[in-house]
């Protein structure tokens, strides 16, 4: 029989990742991240990641540089960031977006820098 349990995480009690972001609800194959009121400033270091990585913006806005290319992310846009690919982001405004990551960026140290 397949897992059927339910699981809810209220992120008012979520833990924190290595760069402030807040976990959400993890699966097997698939997570939940929260970045909130991410501060404008100078972009990271470009990284590429171990997992795929889908996001929404909730408010602000910000650039994402991804491999030579740069889109810039309002309120209402989706995007993606393939696994492997090198990419940084610059925050605009104050920033607040979801994502979603698969394989689970938290998992297995993926998330370390």
């Amino acid at each position: 029989m397949a897992d059927t349990t339910i699981t809810k995480v209220d992120s008012q009690h979520s833990p924190k990742g290595p760069d402030g972001e807040k976990y959400l609800a993890s699966g097997v194959h698939v997570s939940m991240r929260m970045w909130e009121n991410e501060q404008p400033g100078e972009p990271k270091e470009a990284s590429a990641s171990a997992y795929e990585t889908v996001g929404y913006v909730l408010k602000g806005r910000a650039e994402l540089h991804l491999e030579g290319q740069k889109v810039i992310l309002e309120p209402g846009n989706s995007w993606v960031v393939p696994k492997g690919a090198s990419h940084t982001y610059k925050i605009l405004e104050e920033f607040s977006a979801v994502e979603a990551t698969t394989p689970p960026a938290q998992a297995h140290g993926r998330d370390d820098k």
